[in-house]
């Protein structure tokens, strides 16, 4: 109603705002003015001055006053409800609800939801067929299904991580309408046009023809996403996109491969632009360790951009054997390769005054991923053998040709030479400069454009032989190789057969120089197309599974059924068959992301189609009658005691009653300026300062007065042990709300789990995972250990677990495992076996720990991975055990009661807090002997 989200139940009775002139009309008339009656004595009282005076007529401001109240009521019995359910009704036709379905739908995915759960409800309560349509699945067909089959049949579809084509579903809609004859359709649009989107409008509006279309679009965030990652020479930056100008700005994190922070970039679009870029300013080490970017607060997998070795600038060094480079650098190979790699890569050049041997050992001792050796003739033996030996493990050396190699005798070639060179007017001679024609289709410059200007005026020549042409990745007009490579081991070797600045050649001057180079560089530590020679060791081209894949809320699982493997030099964005994630091995995966580089995305329009426009909405329906009655009722006291104003009658009442009438209006005004101070919560400053005054363990509040009693009795008990067994004085323990108080102030948060307690809100759940990922710990504990039905499975089947269930569900929680016997947990104070609680048969779960054979694993008593756990989940009700009542006796009584329980429990919290607080110290081998003697190994 008038663009708000407003209804009315019975807007006929609106009507009755029509009579309020009838109302003000009478009002004003009355009261009616007074007769004059003639009467000579009272003449004498005409000089006498009244005290108190009656209005002839109601003032107009009272009047105003009244009619607003008379509108009020009528308003409240129109039945306002704001926030009205939008569900189509008063058709009898069958429903058809489109679904966008995508990656630009995954934010603001429950609104989507929750509108098509309104529109099938109302269809249902009409009895009317329902056929839903997800726009992601154009082979699927379309049927007509009852209410229920239909909520169903919703509740189980999710986004997709890549961008649908709408347009595929047409001929799948075309002839269902064909058959269906009369239907209303709805389009729960995500109003993003990812591709094709004026295409698909054109032809939805040919499909349906004249009949009845709603197009739901607005009232949520338009999505964000990313693209375009570039790791360059100062900074790391990403283009961050958007549809339309909704969203203003935001902040990128950056995550290593075990989802851990390493930075974050703020970004800010200006007014009317729909891309910008969000840098950064790491070091080249940190920047090479980031495996996922995201924007913070946003759940699509087009926020996320995943990046692999491709994206790592990698360190290049280069070692030259010519004097020339000190004599005339910036004639020297060293200057034009410095320039041609600086893009891209990190380059090192080799320590003026040391020898080209020297600076080659260096570079091997440094791990780099890539050598470019220019102009180095014959190699020691032993940097031979290592250079080979650096080769087989995946290294990539390129050579460049020159003199000294030319007059050398060097088999760290990939293709055996002449003595010699070809010359320009030499013994083998050309009558004219040689020009590049063409690039192997099969190597690694395949695809590259072939440059005209560039000429060969002398090279060093390959002895022919029946693999050349296999190991050929660039020729020149005449046949002969310019460039050669094959593969070693897991590594490359390469040689240019002219020198890398302009004695030889130009190829330095020109751009195609810079990206050979740049294919050459991708090749290192990732081989995506090695080239010829390389491919004539495998029968079939390189294929790569995927390993882990992002759903369409942007979060990592296990790749689904329909993933297929994808070809080694994959380039593309996501699709159905190869949805967005990591393919191949652990070590060196491939990153497939929702969004290609030149992809972008806005706004879609649909302003061609004849529709009706509704918006989805994020509250719950609320009936306003309450608050239009209350509001009524106060304005008919204020014109009551108005009344009495006019009247007289409350000066009367004042003046008898002056003293109390004072007092009580002082303790009124007492009360609503002291009130607010007495219940007012501490401010955030507050809360800091309290917090980081002492290192203190903190609880989550759950609402549930008993269950907060016991864990704050147990928690400060916990606190007073740490305080007489440990050098530990922690202060006070804090209760916390997650959605309201800030989380990093504290090393550990024991969270009791309430069955039956609402799910906290999403920000919450949010904060407590960006918590978790920035190194502190949340320990859950469902308290239900002695409730779990016998079996396997028992205690995954108790309502604690449920519950916890599903607040993990929205959390990007690590691969769990039970404490193992080795794990750094069950040693950072006490030596421990289990971890009991007021019970004992309860397992507590920690994150997994990496692999280890069993030799080394024996060897160590301790592990603990690379940090703390984030999570830890346990169902033996350590709180519970930890209770101390104001008397120092327990509060509560343990079952089995065994000696010792109730001491070992806080030997468990004890480790537990240490753990938090010291991480994996104890795991450090310097305590292997200490803890083997204890453990009597």
């Amino acid at each position: 109603m008038f663009g708000l989200p407003l209804s009315f139940t019975e807007p006929f009775l609106l009507a009755g705002l029509l009579s309020l002139p009838v109302l003000w009309w009478v009002l004003r008339v009355m009261p009616p003015r007074p007769r004059r009656i003639e009467f000579p004595p009272t003449r004498l009282l005409f000089d006498i001055q009244p005290k108190e005076e009656t209005p002839s007529r109601t003032p107009w401001w009272l009047t105003l006053l009244r009619l607003a109240a008379a509108a009020l009521v009528i308003f409240a019995a129109a039945g306002p409800i704001w926030n009205p359910q939008t569900g189509l009704a008063g058709s009898k036709a069958p429903l058809m609800i489109l679904l966008d379905d995508g990656w630009s739908a995954a934010s603001s995915w429950e609104a989507r939801i929750r509108a098509a759960d309104e529109l099938i409800t109302n269809a249902d309560s009409d009895r009317r067929g329902v056929a839903l349509v997800p726009l992601s699945e154009p082979a699927r067909d379309i049927t007509m299904m009852t209410g229920g089959a239909a909520r169903v049949a919703l509740r189980q579809l999710t986004p997709k991580p890549y961008s649908i084509d709408r347009v595929d579903t047409l001929a799948t809609i075309d002839r269902f309408l064909k058959g269906a004859g009369d239907v209303e359709i709805a389009w729960l649009s995500d109003g993003v046009d990812t591709g094709r989107g004026p295409e698909f409008v054109e032809g939805l509006g040919k499909t349906i023809g004249n009949r009845t279309l709603t197009i739901y679009q607005g009232g949520t965030q338009s999505p964000l996403a990313l693209a375009a990652a570039e790791n360059a020479a100062a900074k790391m930056t990403v283009k961050v996109l958007r549809a339309d100008s909704g969203v203003g700005g935001g902040m990128v994190r950056a995550l290593d491969a075990k989802g851990s922070p390493i930075g974050d970039a703020r970004f800010a679009f200006a007014p009317q632009a729909l891309e910008t870029d969000a840098a950064f300013d790491l070091p080249v080490e940190l920047r090479n360790d980031i495996a996922r970017l995201e924007i913070a607060g946003e759940r699509s997998a087009g926020a996320v951009q995943l990046l692999d070795k491709r994206w790592r600038r990698r360190a290049i060094g280069i070692v030259s054997g010519a004097t020339s480079d000190t004599a005339q650098p910036l004639l020297a190979s060293t200057f034009y390769l410095a320039r041609a790699l600086g893009p891209f890569a990190d380059v090192r050049l080799g320590d003026r005054g040391v020898a080209p041997q020297q600076a080659v050992a260096q570079f091997l001792d440094q791990k780099l991923p890539m050598i470019i050796l220019a102009d180095v003739g014959t190699l020691s033996p032993e940097v031979r053998d290592r250079l080979n030996a650096w080769i087989d493990q995946g290294g990539v050396l390129v050579r460049f040709a020159g003199p000294r190699l030319a007059q050398g005798d060097d088999d760290l070639v990939p293709v055996k030479l002449r003595r010699g060179g070809r010359t320009l007017g030499g013994s083998l001679t050309w009558e004219k400069p040689q020009h590049l024609t063409a690039f192997a289709a099969d190597g690694p410059f395949a695809g590259l454009a072939v440059p005209k200007d560039v000429t060969v005026s002398r090279q060093v020549l390959a002895e022919p032989d029946a693999v050349l042409a296999t190991k050929s990745w660039a020729s020149l007009e005449d046949g002969t190789p310019l460039v050669t490579g094959e593969r070693r081991g897991k590594g490359i070797l390469s040689l240019f057969h002219v020198s890398a600045d302009m004695r030889w050649s130009d190829l330095p001057m020109s751009g195609t120089f810079v990206e050979m180079l740049r294919h050459l560089v991708d090749m290192s530590g990732y081989t995506s197309n090695p080239g010829a020679g390389v491919e004539a060791q495998s029968s079939a081209k390189e294929t790569l599974a995927p390993l882990h894949t992002l759903d369409g809320f942007g979060a990592f699982g296990p790749p689904p059924s329909t993933a297929k493997p994808l070809p080694a030099d994959y380039r593309d964005r996501a699709t159905p068959d190869h949805p967005p994630g990591f393919y191949g091995p652990a070590d060196g995966p491939l990153a497939v992301n929702t969004l290609a580089a030149a992809d972008r995305i806005v706004a879609l329009d649909t302003a061609p189609l004849h529709a009706r426009r509704a918006t989805y909405t994020n509250a719950e329906p609320r009936d306003l009658r309450g608050i239009l009655l209350s509001a009524a009722l106060a304005l008919f006291l204020v014109d009551a005691i108005i009344v009495a104003l006019l009247g007289g009658g409350l000066a009367a009442l004042v003046r008898r009653r002056a003293a109390p009438a004072a007092l009580a209006f002082g303790l009124i005004v007492a009360g609503l300026v002291l009130t607010p101070s007495a219940i007012r919560a501490e401010s955030a400053d507050d809360f800091a300062m309290r917090a980081t005054s002492q290192t203190r363990l903190a609880y989550v509040v759950t609402g549930n007065a008993d269950v907060d009693s016991i864990v704050k009795s147990g928690m400060a008990g916990l606190t007073l042990f740490l305080a007489q067994r440990t050098a530990l004085e922690a202060g006070d323990p804090v209760g916390v709300d997650p959605a309201h108080d800030e989380l990093a102030f504290f090393p550990l948060i024991y969270w009791p789990i309430v069955p039956g307690a609402p799910k906290p809100p999403q920000d919450a759940l949010n904060k407590i995972d960006a918590y978790m990922k920035q190194g502190g710990t949340v320990l859950f504990d469902t308290r239900d250990a002695v409730e779990a039905p016998p079996g396997e499975n028992g205690s995954s089947q108790t309502p604690g677990m449920q519950a916890l269930r599903d607040i993990l569900s929205s959390l990007d929680v690590p691969e769990l495992e039970p404490v193992p016997r080795e794990h750094v947990l069950t040693k950072t104070f006490y030596l421990l076996r289990d971890f009991p609680g007021r019970f004992v048969n309860g397992q507590t779960w920690v994150e997994a720990l990496p692999r280890e054979d069993e030799d080394e694993s024996a060897s160590r008593p301790a592990r603990g991975g690379d940090g703390v756990s984030p999570i830890i989940i346990t169902s033996n009700d350590l709180a519970g055990a930890w209770a101390i009542r104001p008397d120092g006796q327990p509060m509560l009584p343990l079952t089995p009661g065994e000696p010792k329980q109730r001491e070992f429990a806080f030997r468990a919290g004890v480790n537990i807090v240490m753990y938090t607080l010291t991480g994996n110290y104890k795991a450090d081998q310097v305590h292997a002997p200490a803890l083997i003697e204890r453990l009597g190994q």
